[in-house]
């Protein structure tokens, strides 16, 4: 809850604050280190708004007492709650919060969205589950908070005075059976604390110190502050006859007050007690232990017990708990009947209470966890610049591998730049090496073509067929020419249709288009067994180099061949 062994604990009441300082003891346990009690010097029934008293009040009692603001435990007045108390049919632990929740909205008597509420379990009986269920105006807790704050410290737990006492008693008084009564009588109201076991039941009557001094100022025509000084100074309970004493008239008309006004608080208590056994089912208090300021009023004590017919004690709420060396014992004894509060809020803090209610502002709440994340938000942020760190140191380490695989690069490229300026030089002699073979091979290309295609007549010819010319002719704006073929064949061997296919076949030779022309099929002069033929053929646009010589045909035995003529 609050982080460290120290421990700050606010009792904020109608007229007076009681702010301590605790050390929690190992391995459990609560030691009373410092505390200071200061009246807030406010008019309860002029002034609609404390909470500048209560800022200076804070204020002083820090400054007085030498305590170290810090987080703080902080209890309200009981008269500012709404405490109902709720039985539930068994159910599921899952279902609890949900059906506290409608019982919320059905008992608090305003908007559940205005107050603060908190719950509790406090017992199980005949398979029902009693629930203490605490709600308190937001805007009155909210002002209480923000004046605590005002003052310096952080409030993180906001508890009721009668719950505060409630554990101190249960922590105090381990032995304690049956029904036992507390009686806080504070300056406003008093609060009535039922203790039975683990049952609990809590009522704020009205009527308390300022009802004496309200009495007190019709009686003797006082303004505030005279009344509450006559009462500190004179105030007993009378029981009757007359007071021997200097001012006689005053302690005895102020006795009588006293004694009204008690007998008034003992008609509620009565009432009270009533209450808590026909409804809440609760037994008969067999012990009354007093507590607040108005407790320590003479006679009170006496005047409880022969009124109530139980034993009446004083509230000891440091039985189990420690007190500092540095306290004196005459301090303590003085002003023990306004430590229960203080006390309880501490013990919030060393072990876990028997009632533990919240009523801290939701925003106060969300304010705290807000806080309690700072740590992992913050390493959440460490983490993000780690990795952003690592993530640099990475993108450097890469840049200098890569400058320094870039050097031996450059290295490298500068020490291959002469052979590769000398690789240029021969590949550039290469290249004009090759322009010549290329030159040469085309050459050799034109001057072998004629070989090549008249080889290749020669092998298409058809056997009793022989030529005796083979004549290229060009003519100037057509490219390519064309070839005049002339030829002779035996007429009982060669059909004039084998001519034709001679002829045709030229076409898929390569050298020749598709427009083949027989110029003639005729005998030959002077004789009856041969023919002659003549081919006109276009040749493609390979023009030869230069003039090839003729080549000699084939002819029969016996017969000269003609020559082939360049052009």
């Amino acid at each position: 809850m609050f982080g460290s062994d120290r421990v700050l604990a606010l009792d904020i009441g109608a007229s007076k604050l009681v702010l301590a300082e605790f050390k929690v003891l190992k391995p459990q346990g609560l030691e009373l280190s410092n505390y200071i009690i200061l009246p807030l010097g406010v008019d309860i029934d002029n002034t609609p708004d404390p909470s500048a008293y209560i800022v200076a009040g804070i204020r002083d009692a820090l400054r007085e007492s030498g305590i170290r603001p810090g987080p703080v435990a902080l209890s309200i007045s009981g008269q500012m709650v709404f405490p109902r108390y709720v039985k539930l049919p068994p159910v599921t632990p899952d279902k609890i919060a949900q059906i506290v929740r409608y019982e919320a909205q059905q008992n608090v008597p305003f908007p559940i969205d205005e107050v603060v509420w908190d719950y509790q379990l406090v017992a199980q009986e005949q398979g029902e589950l009693s629930v203490l269920l605490v709600a308190v105006k937001e805007d009155l807790v909210k002002n209480l908070t923000d004046c605590v704050e005002a003052a310096g410290l952080d409030p993180v737990v906001v508890d009721v005075s009668p719950l505060a006492l409630y554990n101190t008693v249960r922590y105090n008084y381990p032995e304690l059976s049956g029904c036992t009564m507390i009686l806080d009588m504070g300056a406003r109201s008093t609060n009535v604390v039922f203790v039975e076991g683990n049952r609990i039941f809590s009522r704020s009557i009205p009527v308390a110190g300022v009802a004496v001094t309200k009495d007190m100022m019709k009686e003797f025509e006082l303004a505030y502050d005279e009344a509450e000084q006559l009462k500190v100074a004179h105030a007993f309970v009378g029981f009757g006859g007359v007071y021997e004493g200097h001012e006689v008239g005053v302690a005895d008309r102020t006795s009588k007050i006293v004694r009204n006004v008690m007998t008034r608080l003992h008609a509620e208590i009565v009432r009270t007690i009533n209450f808590y056994r026909s409804q809440q089912g609760g037994g008969q208090p067999s012990m009354v232990l007093l507590s607040g300021g108005c407790s320590i009023i003479p006679h009170v004590n006496t005047f409880l017990k022969e009124k109530l017919k139980m034993d009446v004690d004083y509230l000891n709420p440091f039985r189990n708990v420690a007190v500092s060396p540095d306290i004196s014992a005459d301090k303590i004894s003085e002003t023990v009947h306004v430590l229960g509060e203080v006390v309880g809020l501490g013990l919030r803090r060393s072990l876990s209470c028997p009632v533990e209610i919240n009523l801290l502002p939701p925003v106060l709440v969300a304010r705290r966890v807000f806080r309690r994340r700072l740590p992992f938000l913050g390493l959440a942020a460490l983490g993000v610049t780690l990795i952003m760190v690592v993530f640099w140191m990475f993108l450097h380490r890469m840049r200098s591998m890569a400058e320094e695989r870039l050097s031996m690069v450059e290295s490298r490229v500068q020490a291959l730049s002469t052979p590769n300026n000398a690789l240029n030089g021969l590949a550039a002699q290469k290249g004009v090496v090759y322009g010549k073979v290329t030159s040469l091979t085309d050459l050799i290309e034109k001057r072998t073509r004629w070989l090549t295609m008249i080889s290749d007549l020669h092998i298409r010819l058809i056997d009793g067929m022989w030529l005796r010319l083979v004549q290229p002719v060009y003519e100037e704006g057509k490219p390519g020419g064309r070839l005049v073929i002339e030829g002779m064949s035996f007429s009982d061997k060669v059909s004039h249709q084998a001519i034709n296919d001679f002829a045709a076949g030229l076409k898929g030779m390569g050298y020749f288009t598709d427009d083949v022309e027989i110029k003639k099929i005729k005998p030959a002069s002077g004789t009856d067994y041969v023919n002659e033929f003549t081919i006109n053929v276009s040749m493609r646009d390979n023009k030869p180099a230069a003039p090839l010589p003729a080549k000699p045909a084939d002819v029969p035995p016996g017969k000269p061949a003609e020559s082939i003529k360049g052009s």
